[in-house]
């Protein structure tokens, strides 16, 4: 790998919060080199406005002619290890944040072309457009105020199994598979799990566009002891506990959630009161219903909770939620429902300022390098910069 001019080395990152904090992420590189080059990679998509390829995050840092080719040899060639730097992302937002729930987000990223690694064609329900994309699958943490992406799998389509020109090309590893979302999202809990120095926290996720992924990942998580917030489609079955709710065409007692919520509103609707960081406090209305979970054997021994909030001058309700917390008041569940619309917004700030869907290279592990150093240059302002609105001075390097 072409090493930056020593006698650029001292201003380019002259940031001491910079050097220290890659030394720190990505202390297991073993070449100093290359820990240089990953401050500089970070640095450069702090600093870069508008689209971050590497020419771009090259110009941005005067670094010399050869320093484009360089930035992108180690993202996408150079063959280092990413885990142990999200592991420090895991360790660093335990300790500068209070984590209320590991929160699952998705990137949909658009490429050009059928070569980079896990392109497909994806539906997009909020444009009806169908793209040509990647798809990230993304685990954050999530406090009241900030939402730090740690770690991240690329969903591979099912064709990818079995073309093995294309899967050398992109050097995807032999073990590397198609999952479905919930397989992504258990691996990514799985893993991270025994590097976490803090208590457990709920998982939230976003199912609702599944018709059965909810359940079968409230109940997984369930059986590896952790609790779960997610988002369900109202046409989940659910079977309610404690209480029998008559409707005709049920005599199972087999009801979607919707229709149960809807069957209980507005007798059963609690006022919770929701404190929002922008903005004066909001009183919802909300209906819930504790409930089990019908599957190939019966139904679920354990016992769930559904909830939404209820549509003001509708009898219908809002967006559904299932939970494994069945004894907290309503309105502390609020919060783990605001965490994931915390993880969109942070997305979305992934996606536009840090660089998250300008990664040009095609391979898988070049995927990777990308998706963490632009995880470890949000965290970074977030979570480290002295000032997280401050704004690196356009300086050449001379």
């Amino acid at each position: 790998m072409t090493e930056l001019q020593d006698h650029r080395l001292p201003e380019l990152i002259a940031d001491g919060s910079i050097t220290s904090y890659a030394e720190t992420v990505f202390g297991h590189l073993r070449r100093a080199d290359q820990r240089r080059w990953a401050a500089a990679y970070v640095l450069g998509l702090l600093t870069t406005p508008g689209r971050k390829s590497v020419k771009r995050l090259a110009a941005q840092l005067h670094a010399g002619p050869t320093a484009a080719q360089s930035l992108h040899q180690f993202a996408n060639a150079s063959p280092w290890e990413w885990n142990p730097a999200r592991y420090e992302l895991l360790r660093l937002a335990e300790r500068r944040t209070r984590v209320r729930a590991w929160t699952v987000g998705v990137a949909v990223l658009p490429k050009r072309g059928s070569h980079s690694c896990g392109v497909h064609q994806r539906f997009e329900r909020a444009t009806g457009r169908t793209v040509n994309c990647q798809m990230g699958i993304g685990l954050f943490l999530s406090s009241d105020t900030d939402h730090i992406p740690v770690d991240w799998r690329l969903r591979l389509p099912k064709e990818w199994d079995e073309d093995e020109e294309l899967r050398a090309r992109t050097r995807i590893p032999d073990t590397v598979r198609h999952c479905s979302p919930t397989e992504h999202v258990l691996n990514l809990v799985d893993s991270l799990t025994p590097h976490t120095g803090r208590e457990p926290v709920p998982v939230v996720a976003d199912t609702s566009h599944h018709p059965t992924s909810g359940a079968h990942l409230a109940t997984e998580l369930t059986a590896r002891g952790r609790h779960s917030v997610i988002a369900v489609p109202h046409g989940l079955r659910v079977v309610p506990e404690g209480q029998r709710v008559l409707t005709p065409g049920a005599p199972d007692g087999i009801l979607t959630a919707g229709r149960l919520l809807q069957l209980l509103s507005p007798k059963g609707a609690v006022s919770a009161a929701v404190d929002f960081r922008h903005g004066a406090p909001r009183v919802d209305r909300l209906v819930s219903a504790l409930v089990r979970l019908p599957g190939r054997r019966g139904v679920s021994p354990g016992v769930y909770r559904v909830f939404a909030r209820r549509r003001p001058g509708s009898p219908g309700v809002g967006r559904v939620w299932l939970t494994s917390l069945v004894n907290p008041r309503l309105h502390d569940l609020l919060p783990l429902v605001q965490a994931h619309s915390g993880t969109v917004g942070a997305l979305a700030d992934l996606t536009e300022n840090y660089g998250l869907r300008d990664f040009e290279g095609r391979s898988f592990p070049g995927w990777h390098h990308h998706m963490t150093l632009a995880s470890a240059a949000y965290a970074y302002r977030r979570l480290v910069a002295p000032d997280p609105a401050e704004q690196w001075p356009q300086r050449r390097i001379a």
